[in-house]
Parts: C-alpha cells; sequence; structure tokens
C-alpha cells in the first residue's frame, strides 16, 4: 500500500498504481487512520513526514519527496527506524535557476511595475522611469550547488560579476567565481540570491544584522526556502529604505496573510512557489521520485543520487 500525501504527475501516479494500491490523504497532514499496511509514503512540499506518521506505519520501507528539499521530511527519524529516503537532487535546476533570472531581470528593470502601469492607463509613467540592467552588476550567490551553480553560469552570460559565499566547511572550494565571506559578500553585492537548503543551520540565515550589513540599494532574491530569512527583519529593512527591493517564490509563511505588508510593498514582487513547476519539470520530478520508491519496494537498486544519506 502506497499513500500519497499530495497529488502527482499522472504518469507518476501510474507507475505507483502498478506498484500497490494507491491511499490519498484528503489533506497533505491529516492522512486517513488505518495505515498499517502503508509500505511508502510521498509527498511534495505541503505534506509532513515526521516521527509522528512513521510511528504509525509499522510496515513503512521508503518515504519520498518528488522535491529536491527535504525540510518537510524527518530523515533522521526515518534513519532510526531504516526507512529509505528517496528525493530528486538536480532535477529542477534549470528551472529554478531560470526563476531565480526572471526575478532579477523584473526586479531590477521594474518589468511587473511597469505592466500594471500602462494596465491602469498610466503610459506617462515612463517619464519617472527607474530601472536598471543586470550587466556590469555584482551578484552574490550564497549556496552553491546545482541551482547555485546554474545561476552564476546564467548571470555571468548576462554579465553580471559573480561571487560566491564561502561555506565553512569548504572555505578553499574550486571554481572560476570568487569565494567571500558572508558578511563580505552582502556588503559588496548589488544583487544576492539564497540558494541552501533549509536546516537548523541555515534558519534566519540572513537576520537583522546581515540585512543591515547589505549594499544600501540591494536586490535581495529567495527561490530556496522562506524561513533562510528573518521576515520580520526583511520587512523593517525594507519599510525604512535600506533594501532596493525583495523578490522571491518562497516565504516564511504560504500563502501570506492578507495583510503582509510585503504585498503592498512597490518594490516587492511574489510569486506562489511556482519555479519548479514548469511541465517538464514537475513530470521529470515525479517520475523520478515514483521510479525509485517503485524500485525500493521491488527489493531492486534505486538510482545512487535519488537516496539520501545523512553526512
Amino acid at each position: 500500500m502506497i499513500l500519497l500525501l499530495e497529488s502527482l504527475h499522472p504518469e507518476a501516479e501510474a507507475l505507483l498504481a502498478k506498484a500497490g494500491l494507491v491511499l490519498r490523504a484528503a489533506d497533505p497532514n491529516d492522512p486517513p487512520a488505518e495505515l498499517a499496511r502503508v509500505r511508502a509514503i510521498l509527498t511534495r512540499g505541503r505534506g509532513r513526514i515526521g516521527e509522528a506518521l512513521l510511528a504509525r506505519c509499522p510496515a513503512l520501507a521508503v518515504i519520498a519527496r518528488a522535491g529536491a528539499g527535504l525540510d518537510n521530511l524527518d530523515t533522521a527519524a526515518a534513519a532510526r527506524r531504516g526507512i529509505v529516503v528517496i528525493h530528486a537532487p538536480g532535477a529542477n535546476s534549470n528551472t529554478v535557476a531560470e526563476h531565480t533570472l526572471a526575478l532579477m531581470l523584473d526586479l531590477a528593470r521594474g518589468i511587473t511595475r511597469g505592466a500594471r502601469a500602462v494596465a491602469a492607463g498610466r503610459w506617462e509613467e515612463r517619464a519617472h522611469y527607474r530601472g536598471d540592467e543586470l550587466g556590469g552588476l555584482t551578484l552574490g550567490i550564497v549556496g552553491f550547488g546545482r541551482i547555485g551553480q546554474r545561476v552564476a553560469t546564467l548571470a555571468a552570460a548576462f554579465g553580471m560579476h559573480v561571487r560566491v559565499a564561502t561555506h565553512p566547511s569548504r572555505p578553499d572550494a574550486p571554481g572560476p567565481y570568487p569565494r567571500l565571506p558572508l558578511r563580505e559578500l552582502l556588503a559588496s553585492s548589488d544583487v544576492v540570491t539564497l540558494h541552501v537548503p533549509l536546516t537548523p543551520a541555515t534558519k534566519d540565515l540572513l537576520g537583522a544584522a546581515e540585512l543591515a550589513g547589505m549594499k544600501p540599494g540591494a536586490l535581495l532574491v529567495n527561490t530556496a526556502r522562506g524561513a533562510l530569512i528573518d521576515m520580520h527583519a526583511l520587512r523593517s529593512a525594507l519599510a525604512r529604505g535600506a533594501l532596493g527591493g525583495f523578490a522571491a517564490d518562497v516565504l516564511d509563511v504560504e500563502p501570506p496573510r492578507p495583510d503582509d505588508p510585503l504585498l503592498a510593498a512597490e518594490n516587492v514582487l511574489l510569486t506562489p512557489h511556482v519555479a519548479s513547476l514548469t511541465a517538464a519539470t514537475y513530470r521529470t520530478l515525479c517520475r523520478f521520485t515514483a521510479e525509485n520508491v517503485v524500485r525500493v519496494l521491488r527489493g531492486e537498486t534505486p538510482e545512487p543520487r535519488s537516496v539520501f544519506r545523512s553526512a
């Protein structure tokens, strides 16, 4: 028996259906009562697979997320119980990187802001246009995994000067771009983009002190996880004009509250966590995850990169 906390691409669901009876949760975080025969649980970004849920599934062999990040899965609890953890690292690298560049372009050039003005009949606002091209700006990348590397390649093609934040455990990591300590990177970058996983060590990675240390008027982009930023501190920085703008596909609270001041800010651009949801990437993420879950259930060896192994 296989439990789906959230829907997947139809092709992925068909693969799972051939491997066993599929149960569907009406709510991603409210699974059915009877789970004794469940051998696999799959989710995307909303459904949480924690220790309490694992304890209700004595036959469980594998849990999975159709995505790269695993902050909604208790991987430590799974390891203690000998449960395999499957995910899809790298499958969304290109589409998230493209979305990141799209947000940068929009924020720097004021594309959405200008389009709204035209739609409202305010063509004359072109006389007050404020925008800049990406070429020549310094981009600071925090997190240099597959997505960060792809962002660097795209940004360099636009003529941006790319810099990367050093990692405490890999201060001399090789690569074509200068490595800087985080504080130095923030202070010298015109645009900063986040591409690190959410862990206890990275939660609120950018707090009040880090935001205050950013270059005045800098742009901040986040397509990783909302909780990487202290959002109270971010709202304060935007309100006092310390930042030039903020664009994100992720927030600490999704969806945002209707009274969130970010929704009314002219220099803020938010998209509804869709960076990975292009048709091609969504299909790839879901199929890859389902295929490797099925391999585990059949006693076969899953693709090595699909298996999460804690450090």
